[in-house]
């Protein structure tokens, strides 16, 4: 008989393992999935058009708080641990509970999970959410602009909404982005791309994304989520790993996976980082992953109008996922405020309303405001809490102009965060080399 098979997931790698693992697999059933970290996407079903034929109804999505029912009453054999940018710590707990009540408890490795491209596959990865991929990812597809080739940039998922109609998804506009009606976050991530040219997908079904994707490029940049590993097996692994947050790269899971399998290391945020965090690196490397090119880079922060934070009470808005399950107290915004010289940063916590009131319950995050907009709802919650900090200017550290989604009723200034190699390191472009021949 089939094993009865649960996966924990969070609308991303869950879906992407369940395709390329489970679906056509006769020797397994999947019977549920559960969900987390994201608010807003449980208690929906896999639909069946994305299943496929063994599953002609689809798969109920339930909250994971719902797993030691769901074992008993579903008859799971086995519960595959799906989703990432947790502590090692959180993920034996978790199999502990699985195990407790019977099943085994399962993580899958990329020799069952990845997919190969018929083109040449640059994978942008991190030991944690707000490591700066994102700008390393932009740094690479310039690099490979400038030597001629045609990158289009895969985006780890965040299917949100209508799983069907997400099945796969192709960014080349704004107008496209406003079409698909996608969150906050989405925006965070397309929007630089497009700014700059690339040409991004994303959605449910990386194995019908990488059909379409890899017709359209020289060569794919895979450019991932939270700290997961890639869909696609790449030629050039790359790993950002923060000083920031030194220790974590060796106790996060999947994050130490990033850090030993990768051929680079870009270890981010020098110019933050005390000494001592910078060396704690070096001995995370060295006992990990010893042979890796090792880029050392600046986060430059750049706001638009630094005149105008200068003895300023400034409200910060920092990258969501940074603060969340990132567990940053602070990012680019607050840098910016204090180099800035800013005369105070105003807390905006007494105003949390509605979702974003749980949003600070449920994570530790500093005097700033994360961006948030999940829902219509939520982004009217955000949107009211930025209007009702008394603050003299607003510091916008996200990718996107976040006034073209809401209403800000004082003066803003946005912050770029661009990643700068240190002068004489190892450059994304000495890194990139076995893809540029």
């Amino acid at each position: 008989m089939a094993r009865r098979v649960l996966i924990m997931g969070a609308a991303g790698r869950d879906f992407h393992n369940f395709n390329v693992v489970y679906r056509d697999d006769d020797a397994h059933e999947v019977v549920a999935f559960t969900a987390t970290q994201i608010p807003f996407i449980e208690d929906r079903r896999y639909p069946a058009e994305l299943a496929g034929a063994r599953y002609p109804e689809g798969i109920q999505i339930h909250p994971e708080e719902e797993l030691d029912r769901l074992i008993s009453d579903l008859q799971v054999d086995e519960v595959a641990f799906s989703y990432s940018d947790v502590s090692h710590e959180y993920v034996m707990h978790r199999a502990s509970q699985v195990m407790a009540a019977g099943p085994s408890f399962v993580l899958l490795g990329p020799d069952d999970t990845m997919l190969r491209a018929e083109v040449p596959v640059v994978a942008v990865c991190a030991v944690r959410t707000g490591s700066g991929k994102s700008q390393t990812t932009r740094k690479v597809a310039e690099a490979l602009r400038a030597a001629g080739r045609t990158p289009v940039a895969v985006r780890h998922p965040m299917p949100y909404g209508d799983l069907a109609a997400q099945r796969v998804q192709r960014f080349e506009t704004f107008e496209d982005l406003d079409a698909a009606n996608v969150t906050i976050e989405e925006r965070e991530e397309y929007e630089p791309h497009l700014r700059a040219g690339t040409v991004v997908y994303a959605g449910v079904d990386y194995g019908a994304i990488l059909e379409r994707a890899q017709r359209e490029c020289d060569v794919l940049l895979w450019d991932g989520g939270n700290n997961d590993y890639p869909f696609y097996r790449p030629d050039v692994w790359i790993t950002v790993v923060d000083p920031l947050r030194a220790g974590h790269e060796t106790t996060y899971h999947p994050g130490e996976l990033n850090l030993r399998a990768a051929d680079a290391l870009v270890v981010n945020k020098i110019d933050s980082a005390s000494d001592e965090q910078l060396a704690a690196i070096d001995a995370a490397i060295a006992a990990a992953n010893p042979t890796a090119t090792v880029v050392r880079a600046r986060s430059e922060v750049t706001p638009d109008d630094p005149e105008v934070i200068r003895g300023k009470r400034v409200l910060v808005i920092e990258d969501g996922p940074t603060l969340t399950h990132g567990e940053m107290q602070y990012g680019a915004g607050v840098v910016a405020a204090r180099r800035g010289g800013a005369a105070e940063i105003v807390d905006p916590r007494e105003h949390a309303v509605g979702t974003m009131r749980d949003v600070y319950a449920k994570y530790s995050i500093g005097p700033v405001l994360p961006a948030m907009g999940y829902s219509e709802q939520q982004l009217r919650e955000f949107e009211h809490m930025i209007n009702a900090t008394d603050a003299d200017v607003v510091i916008v550290a996200s990718p996107i102009d976040l006034r073209r989604l809401v209403r800000i009723d004082k003066p803003a200034v946005r912050v770029r965060y661009d990643l700068v190699e240190a002068e004489g390191s190892p450059t994304i472009a000495d890194v990139l080399k076995p893809v540029l021949g």
